[in-house]
């Protein structure tokens, strides 16, 4: 699952990343609303972090600019400002939840995958289809009630490919989604192929049916 923090606290983003990556999220980050505009015109999110008071601009501005594009990546406020009316106006505007600073990390996760959970999946911990379950909670996968052993990366990829079942998903977008901004640094996104290949694999031996295609020319699609 991968979470753009848009804060200007580097201690404060330090601590966010480090517990957020230990619970097996990707995070980036943005210092100024100039950053982060570029960042979320150029990646899909799982969740924004978003303090408002970033400089170079007016940081609420950042959830008209989701809205203006249909984007489903969730938002949640993070802010020293705890007055009512603005948490109020906040969550009339579209933001998913706002938590005021100072929070415990663990608060901060739990609302990061309920936003989750609540925008791509239905408010479900569980994820079936058919013969395969997926728990969002402790980040596993059994097929027919096999445990099926998958890196970080397969995890995140079955993750993100379900999220977007019958949709063709391009291999550039697999591979910002995994790598982030380096992305546009590699030579090639022939690791994107490994990954699936290495999904498939485990899937296909462990009894679990062809759902991830190959769309020649195009990208991959999971058919449900």
């Amino acid at each position: 699952m991968k979470i753009l923090i848009v804060e200007d606290e580097l201690a404060l983003v330090e601590s966010i990343s480090t517990y957020l990556v230990e619970e097996h999220y990707s995070c980036e980050h943005a210092m100024n609303y100039q950053q982060a505009a570029g960042k979320v015109l150029a990646h899909e999110y799982d969740c924004v972090l978003l303090n408002p008071a970033i400089p170079g601009g007016e940081g609420m501005d950042m959830l008209k600019l989701l809205q203006e594009r249909n984007r489903q990546d969730g938002l949640i406020i993070i802010s020293a400002d705890c007055v009512y009316e603005n948490k109020i106006d906040a969550l009339r505007s579209g933001a998913d939840d706002y938590i005021c600073k100072p929070f415990q990390l663990p608060e901060l996760e739990a609302r990061i995958f309920s936003v989750i959970r609540r925008r791509q999946f239905r408010n479900h911990n569980i994820i079936r289809q058919n013969e395969i379950e997926i728990d969002l909670v402790t980040k596993t996968v059994s097929v027919r009630e096999t445990p099926v052993s998958l890196t970080k990366k397969e995890f995140e990829l079955l993750y993100y490919l379900i999220g977007n079942s019958n949709r063709v998903v391009s291999k550039t977008t697999l591979a910002e989604y995994l790598s982030g901004d380096i992305a546009g640094l590699l030579d090639s996104h022939g690791f994107v192929y490994t990954h699936i290949k290495n999904l498939k694999k485990k899937l296909h031996d462990a009894g679990s049916g062809n759902y991830l295609k190959t769309v020649h020319g195009m990208g991959y699609k999971w058919e449900a």
